[in-house]
Formats: C-alpha cells, structure tokens, sequence
C-alpha cells in the first residue's frame, strides 16, 4: 500500500490503527472499509459523533448494523497481521482527494467518514442504510467546521472551541435552563 500515513491526524491514525485492531481480534485476513467504519464510530471526543448527530442519525442503530456486518465477515485462525484491503485503499485514496479539495493539509476523521459515504462499498451501504447520504455530511461539516482548515494533526481540539469550554447563554435562555435576574 502506497500511503503516507503521516499526512493523517493523529484522530484519523488512531481510528486506521483501532480498525486493524479490531480485524486483527475478530480474526479478518484484512482491514475492510466496515472496520474503519467500526474504528470511527468508537471515536468518542472527535468531529464525527458531531457529524451524526447533526444529520439526525442514530448512533446505537449504526454501531449495531457494523457489529452484526463485521461478525458476517471471512475469519482466519493464527496470529497473522490484517492487511490493508482494496476498499480500504479506495477510502483512503478517496480521504486524501477529499482533504485536497477541502484545501486541507492532513487527512482528517471528517475525510474518512465523508470518503466512505463515497466509495462503493460494505460501509457505504451500511451507512445509506442509517440515513448518512454525502450531502447532508458535506453541510453538517461545514456547520461544524466553520472556516477552519486542517492544518496540523491534532485539528478535531479546534472545532468547536466555544460548545468545548464556553456556555451559550442564548441556548441556555431559549431552554429556560437560565434563572431570571433579580434586581432589574
């Protein structure tokens, strides 16, 4: 596989090691597109579960759906190591167009995620199947993104900056979650 796997953030090369990882335990001969997909979903503090939440997802459903198709997938005895297979490639071949068109530096999670809605494979159609169509990815992405570019390979702690550590009073005020102010 002819990758350079440093111009992924350190997000995205935790969620390629963590769908290795999960081959590996479940015994597949290779990392398909469904266990990155799995890798993703594990991601608790990045931009993803963000994603899908704003596109109206249903996070338990689709985490189901993966589980029950990676126990569908082939499985070897032995030790061996997974291999990187041809829809993963394709995803990540597809991630890296993505951060180029994005004008980003680094291939992020947003890439992965947003490069398997793309490519036809397992994952695709899993996640057509739990309503995650490019478009809607596309527009939540750049609701949560902003303006901001990938520039460096820890960008998912600069998304979302003010929802992280400041407190939307306006949200708070609409919620009723705010006590009137006493004296005016």
């Amino acid at each position: 596989m002819n990758f350079r796997f440093d111009k992924l953030t350190i997000k995205a090369q935790e969620a390629v090691q963590h769908a290795q990882s999960i081959a590996e335990e479940l015994g597949n001969p290779e990392i398909d597109s469904v266990h990155l997909l799995a890798g993703l979903l594990t991601e608790s503090d990045g931009i993803v579960h963000p994603l899908l939440d704003k596109i109206g997802v249903r996070r338990s459903q689709l985490k189901a759906t993966v589980d029950s198709e990676l126990a569908k997938l082939p499985k070897i005895s032995g030790g061996s190591t997974a291999a990187p297979g041809e829809s993963l490639r394709k995803v990540l071949e597809q991630a890296v167009k993505q951060a180029t068109l994005m004008k980003d530096e680094f291939v992020s999670v947003e890439h992965l995620l947003l490069a398997l809605a793309q490519i036809d494979s397992k994952a695709k159609s899993l996640l057509q199947v739990n309503g995650v169509a490019e478009r809607d990815l596309l527009e939540a992405l750049k609701e949560l993104r902003g303006g901001a570019r990938v520039t460096d390979q820890s960008p998912e702690e600069k998304f979302q900056a003010l929802q992280k550590y400041g407190i939307d009073l306006v949200d708070r005020a609409y919620q009723g979650k705010l006590d009137p102010v006493i004296g005016r």
